[in-house]
């Protein structure tokens, strides 16, 4: 198990002759970018490069082989075994017991490891390998040599060469064309890449563990490598650029339903942006009062506004909304005509009061 589907599992071995040294690697691939890691894996783990290299006529090695002409080489792989210093060495034709002591450690990890091993998914098995090959493959007493292989190891690892300063590149390399939606497809995967490369020619390097797309020489996308099947992998920061693209449309759109609204508008508009307000928020509430109201009133609205400098949705708001309000009529006025009300006898009031009240006081003044 991959993830969510299922890949046919491999591994690679190398055996160290005298020593009997082994290394495997697992995996669900055996393209030219594993077959060169699994071998520059190799050469990290035993801390050197052998002087020579016996592989099978696999066409990762070896495109063309016949009986008595020299073998062509893969220029690949040639080129690989240059830079690390070793000599290919194929095998005869229909004669793999010549390279018998990898065949055996074949069969090896077939019977001590993998038999009845329960494999919940890939991804365990190179913390198992790892451990496998510490604590068996390399520590066991070898049934050929009477020996544990890490003890044989000692010696000849005087005999490899030194690992050179620069690891070999083991990409491979494809020229290709990102999709409409910024994605390119590797092994019925897709990845993405910036949104403005959409529809660009990029160049994607294949490794192991990683996909890197460049354009024009420079790394435009980094992923890792999936190797479950029709997954989608977007990188968070490539649709920004796709999304300013459509805000920036759509907000010009907004712009030119504003300009239409009135003859006013752009001078309108421009004073909203020397003001700094919030200019696309105003113009936004505008052109959605336009599909309330009828265009007549809003044009009016608009046009007094700008006249009382007025400048804000809010107020074109108030101008429509009180435009729009129905206007209370003026009540016939209703004079009385009941007879209890006109017809009013009121007595006469009795002035004598006031004459007393003063009589009174003088009075008192004499008696003081």
């Amino acid at each position: 198990p991959v993830g969510s589907t299922t890949r046919r599992l491999s591994f690679f071995v190398m055996v160290l002759c005298n020593s009997r040294m082994i290394y495997v690697e697992f995996t669900v691939s055996q393209t030219m970018e594993h077959f060169l890691a699994c071998q520059q894996h190799a050469f990290c783990f035993f801390g050197g490069v052998p002087q020579k290299v016996m592989v099978d006529n696999l066409k990762s090695a070896v495109l063309k082989r016949a009986i008595g002409q020299a073998p062509i080489f893969n220029p690949r792989y040639l080129d690989f075994a240059n830079h690390y210093g070793f000599t290919i060495v194929p095998c005869g034709i229909r004669k793999g017991n010549e390279k018998g002591r990898v065949e055996s450690g074949v069969g090896y990890v077939k019977k001590n490891l993998l038999s009845g091993l329960d494999i919940p998914d890939f991804k365990v098995m190179k913390p198992i390998a790892e451990h496998w090959l510490e604590t068996v493959a390399n520590v066991r007493v070898h049934r050929e040599t009477g020996k544990k292989p890490v003890d044989l190891f000692e010696q000849e690892k005087a005999s490899l060469q030194p690992l050179p300063v620069e690891a070999y590149d083991v990409a491979v390399i494809n020229q290709v064309r990102a999709s409409r939606q910024f994605r390119v497809t590797v092994d019925t995967n897709r990845y993405s890449v910036p949104a403005q490369l959409s529809g660009v020619g990029v160049t994607v390097r294949q490794y192991p563990d990683r996909i890197c797309i460049y354009h024009e020489g420079n790394l435009v996308a980094r992923h890792v490598r999936s190797y479950d099947r029709r997954q989608d992998f977007e990188l968070p920061d490539h649709p920004k650029e796709l999304l300013a693209q459509r805000r920036k449309a759509r907000d010009q759109k907004l712009l030119m339903r504003f300009l239409v609204l009135s003859d006013k508008a752009e001078a309108y508009y421009q004073q909203l942006n020397e003001r700094r307000l919030n200019t696309l928020h105003h113009i936004r509430q505008i052109v959605a009062l336009s599909e309330i109201y009828p265009l007549e009133q809003v044009q009016r609205a608009i046009d007094d506004a700008f006249i009382f400098q007025a400048f804000s949705c809010e107020y074109i708001a108030n101008l429509l909304e009180h435009r729009t309000r129905p206007a209370r009529e003026s009540g016939a006025l209703h004079v009385t005509r009941r007879s209890d009300l006109l017809d009013l006898t009121i007595a006469q009031p009795n002035l004598g009061i006031y004459d007393y009240s003063i009589m009174e006081d003088e009075d008192d003044n004499k008696g003081n």
